[in-house]
């Protein structure tokens, strides 16, 4: 009907069209917008590009369902963030969404769990609206693992408004003789498209499933989590091999899914971006839990790298701190871009450092009753981050009431920790995260940095005597001090003004050592290690009274 009732008047004016005014053809660019919503059954405030040329494709990873779904506080977080990620998916009319893994927590999610992701798919992902665009690579390669090795919304049975296309995460990965995940699931349900397997643990060979919307095309591939010792050395072996379309390579734009670790940890445990093919176009980053969904273009093989990040917080950490996003991309030829959502239901997460030792105006190690300034010190900064929390959430209904607060204390130089479970009973009823408000940490110097250095001495008086005990020596040598208790970076006392021995032997020159010092406190039963020079030379008049015990 189009092409008799309408295509055929703009064929027959083609020789007039070029010279038309603008007035003119935006009136001709609304009844051909309208005919191509009527031929496709989009809605009327469809826009055009979405049935034009252009592939929108909603895209996220790590979405964790079921983490700490027994948490009578944040047990629903994440069932919550995924209803409003596949709500943006309908609301955006996106062509497909694209998942990099970690759909789920845990391997084996519980029926809670299980059922919650059934519930959203199917609300959101079933329904009349009409696919537009064609696969055309051969399925039976592509979904291979699969019992019905076709995309589900070609299933006839099944009446899929947007297709889901997904690798599988380290969390959710296959296990079992039979080699079965929780996607695998979804998959035999007709829910998502499970893509990106291999059941090689030598060889690699990724064939690509090639997508086609007007003359825009998409290669898509994918490597569901694979053990980062294991990829590295196939890669570095040349066992993994991108296959490439064979007509046009160069007319498609080639999207890359993977799920391993992006940041150093060791010299094998991760990939480098180096390893990947320079024909990619844009590689999604999962598995990283850091938002940086910005693209970033590698200078060295001239791709884009996206890092979608999670959207749930799983750890207390700053690269979780980061404000969590989902991206809508958008292709039309070899060209992309991408446009960040920013997630509403995401509970707040506020993290500080705070050090001790920075503080001198407030307080001091020797100081009596330290540790009650310290802890209401401690209490001042939550309390600011709260009200940060409440000040941000106004306006916003969709965000969780309570937030999470972990502030990080750096106690070196000679500071005592108190109990945090008393300290965190005062904000029980405001975060969500009452048991691990406060993290204390401390940094201690090398050995290596610590051995050799010699400690200045100033005459000061301590108000608690402190034994020494040479570790090393054949005869164990205890000192009973009475002087400088001098503390250097690392929070290891140091420094001795004069010393006397119960017994009144004394011994005026150089205290030497082979290996160093084990520091006791008797009145706090904490010990410390000491590391001294071997010769380490006496400043001003050093009285040592010696027994041997």
């Amino acid at each position: 009907m189009y092409q008799a009732l309408i295509r055929s008047c703009f064929d027959y004016g083609c020789i007039v069209y070029g010279s038309a005014t603008k007035s003119l053809l935006k009136k001709l660019d609304i009844i051909q917008s309208r005919a191509l919503r009527i031929c496709c059954g989009a809605i009327k405030t469809s826009p055009v590009d979405a049935i034009g040329d252009t592939f929108k494709i909603l895209i996220a990873t790590d979405i964790h369902l079921g983490y700490l779904e027994k948490d009578a506080i944040r047990g629903n977080d994440t069932f919550v963030t995924f209803d409003e990620i596949m709500k943006q998916a309908m609301q955006n009319e996106v062509d497909f969404v694209l998942l990099g893994g970690d759909l789920f927590h845990d391997n084996k999610p519980s029926r809670k769990t299980m059922h919650c992701c059934i519930e959203v798919m199917r609300k959101y992902c079933m329904g009349d609206r009409p696919i537009i665009f064609e696969i055309l690579s051969d399925q039976a390669v592509n979904f291979s693992h699969s019992k019905f090795p076709w995309v589900n919304y070609l299933d006839t049975n099944l009446n899929i408004s947007i297709p889901v296309f997904s690798v599988h995460g380290n969390h959710d990965d296959p296990t079992g003789t039979d080699g079965l995940c929780a996607i695998d699931l979804l998959s035999c349900a007709g829910l998502i498209n499970h893509f990106g397997r291999s059941r090689s643990v030598e060889k690699l060979e990724i064939s690509p499933v090639l997508l086609q919307k007007g003359n825009t095309r998409i290669a898509l591939y994918g490597i569901g989590s694979v053990p980062d010792e294991r990829l590295y050395r196939m890669f570095i072996n040349n066992q993994v091999t991108m296959l490439r379309p064979r007509e046009d390579e160069d007319g498609w734009f080639n999207l890359f899914v993977i799920h391993q670790n992006r940041s150093k940890h060791g010299a094998t445990n991760y990939i480098p971006e180096q390893f990947l093919d320079d024909f990619l176009d844009l590689v999604v980053w999962g598995h990283e839990h850091e938002c940086k969904i910005a693209p970033v273009r590698n200078e060295q093989q001239l791709f884009y790298v996206t890092q979608p990040g999670s959207s749930v917080i799983t750890s207390l950490s700053p690269g979780e701190a980061v404000k969590k996003h989902i991206g809508l991309l958008r292709v039309k030829g070899k060209k992309m871009n991408l446009q960040k959502i920013p997630l509403q239901t995401i509970r707040q997460f506020f993290i500080q450092d705070v050090t001790l030792s920075e503080h001198p105006d407030l307080f001091r190690p020797e100081q009596p009753n330290v540790m009650l300034k310290v802890m209401a010190f401690c209490q001042e900064k939550v309390e600011e981050m709260l009200e940060e929390a409440e000040r941000q959430r106004l306006g916003n209904p969709l965000t969780p009431e309570k937030p999470l607060i972990r502030l990080r204390v750096d106690y070196s130089g000679g500071f005592e920790v108190f109990n945090t479970m008393r300290f965190s009973q005062k904000f029980v009823d405001q975060v969500a995260n009452p048991k691990d408000i406060l993290h204390f940490i401390r940094h201690r110097e090398s050995k290596d940095n610590i051995k050799g250095k010699q400690v200045g001495l100033t005459e000061s008086t301590c108000r608690s005597p402190i034994r020494f005990t040479d570790a090393n020596a054949s005869s164990r040598a205890v000192f009973s001090i009475r002087g400088q208790r001098s503390t250097d970076s690392s929070g290891s006392k140091g420094g001795l003004f004069r010393a006397l021995n119960t017994v009144g032997r004394s011994h005026v020159g150089t205290v030497t050592g082979r290996g160093g010092l084990s520091l006791l406190d008797p009145f706090k039963k904490r010990t410390t290690r000491l590391f001294l020079p071997t010769d380490w030379p006496a400043i001003g008049a050093c009285e040592a009274a010696m027994a041997a015990t």
